[in-house]
């Protein structure tokens, strides 16, 4: 048995990253500008492409800062997983207001547009996690 060529495999990887991230958006409850945000997107354009990619099981070439971005935002629901025995809490916790944030929600903060802003989050839900099942 051979190995998948390096883009196949990158492709893939893409693709199925791109398909959680909608899974976990509309979770959330997202809009398509709030997407394009949290992915680090110019333009809607690319979204409507993903899923016209996704619906013919094409593969997705993803930049690494995108890649980066949707790694970040899978890692964070995990840990809203892992944090939250009940569905309906991982899945509001990111719009509540939090003290930790200034107020703000995580989501807020996640939607600042930077990669740090999804590292900060990622980290605050580790660090917290922590401190929980220490």
């Amino acid at each position: 048995m051979t190995a998948p060529k390096p883009d196949v495999a990158i492709g893939e990887i893409s693709r199925v990253a791109v398909k959680l991230f909608f899974g976990i958006s509309e979770e959330w409850n997202l809009t398509d500008e709030q997407r394009c945000t949290l992915a680090g997107l110019g333009t809607r354009t690319t979204l409507h492409n993903w899923r016209n990619k996704l619906a013919a099981n094409k593969p997705i070439k993803l930049s690494k800062d995108t890649l980066e971005r949707l790694s970040y935002i899978a890692g964070i629901y995990k840990a809203l997983q892992i944090l939250f025995s009940d569905p309906g809490q991982w899945q509001t916790w990111v719009k509540k207001p939090n003290r930790d944030f200034g107020g703000a929600s995580a989501l807020d903060r996640m939607l600042a547009g930077r990669v740090v802003d999804l590292v900060d989050v990622r980290r605050y839900l580790d660090g917290w996690r922590g401190e929980n099942y220490a």
